[in-house]
C-alpha cells in the first residue's frame, strides 16, 4: 500500500488537492488517474480512503471516501530528547530509524558539549513524515523546537525519567528499570556526553541513570538502542 501525508484533512474534509509537489509524483511518477484509489494519513491516526477525481500534476484532487481510525501500533509512550549531532545526516537516521521503530515525541536539546546548535525544522519534518509513510504508519512523531537542556529538564514531567550518559557511575541497564506501558523519556548526549553538572541537574529531577549495554555507543546509535529497547520491553 502506498501511503501519502497531509496534516489539512480533517473529519469534516469532502475532498483535497495536493500541492503541486505531490501532484506530480501521484500522476507523472506513480501514473495514478481518475478513478484510482489512494491512502492518505492526517499523521493523529487516521487512514483515510480517497478516490481521484481530477488527474492534474499541478493540482491532483481526491474525493474522500472513508475514514479509519488507527490504533496505535504500541502501548507506551516514548519521547526522547537528543543533542543533534555534529554531522547532521547522523541525527535525521536517527529520526528515520526511530519512526519506523515507534516512537511519539522527539525534543532535539542543547548541551553544554553540543557541537551543532541550529537545525532546520522543516527539513527534519519531513524526514518524520517519509518514514511514517514508508513504515505504513498513521502517528507522526512530535518534534520540538531546539530546546536548552536546562529548560527541557525542568518542564519535562514524564512518568519515567531516564539519562544515559559514559561516566563511571553507578547505572542499571535500562531494560531492567522499564515500567510496562508506561510514558517514558530517555535523554542522549552529544558526542562529547553530558557534562557532570548537567549530569548532576537531571539526578535532582528524578532522572535514574542508566547503561545501554558494554559498547560505547555513537550518539543516534545510543538513541535506536534505547528506542528499540523499550520497543521489545512492552511487546
Amino acid at each position: 500500500m502506498q501511503l501519502f501525508y497531509t496534516s489539512n484533512i480533517t473529519n469534516d474534509s469532502e475532498t483535497f488537492t495536493f500541492d503541486k509537489t505531490e501532484s506530480r509524483h501521484i500522476v507523472k511518477v506513480l501514473r495514478k488517474n481518475t478513478g484510482d484509489q489512494l491512502f492518505i494519513t492526517n499523521g493523529t491516526g487516521e487512514l483515510i480512503t480517497s478516490e481521484i477525481i481530477i488527474s492534474s500534476d499541478k493540482s491532483c484532487t481526491v474525493k474522500i471516501l472513508n475514514f479509519e481510525t488507527k490504533q496505535k501500533p504500541w502501548n507506551y509512550n516514548l519521547h526522547v530528547a537528543m543533542a543533534p549531532t555534529k554531522n547532521i545526516d547522523r541525527f535525521e537516521w536517527f529520526l528515520e530509524k526511530a519512526t519506523e521503530i515507534g516512537i511519539d515525541q522527539i525534543t532535539p536539546i542543547l548541551c553544554d558539549h553540543s557541537e551543532r546548535k541550529i537545525i532546520k525544522m522543516d527539513r527534519l519534518n519531513r524526514i518524520l513524515e517519509s518514514a511514517m509513510k514508508q513504515s505504513l504508519k498513521y502517528q507522526l512523531p512530535k518534534l520540538n523546537q531546539l530546546t536548552p537542556f536546562s529548560k527541557f529538564i525542568e518542564e519535562n514531567n514524564s512518568d519515567d525519567l531516564f539519562i544515559a550518559h559514559c561516566e563511571e557511575t553507578d547505572k542499571k541497564h535500562l531494560k531492567d528499570v522499564l515500567r510496562p506501558q508506561h510514558n517514558t523519556t530517555i535523554l542522549i548526549g552529544p558526542e562529547g556526553d553530558f557534562s557532570i553538572s548537567e549530569i548532576e541537574l537531571t539526578l535532582h529531577n528524578n532522572y535514574q541513570p542508566i547503561s545501554l549495554g558494554e559498547s560505547r555507543l555513537r550518539t543516534e546509535t545510543a538513541g535506536i538502542v534505547a528506542t528499540q529497547t523499550v520497543s521489545l520491553f512492552n511487546l
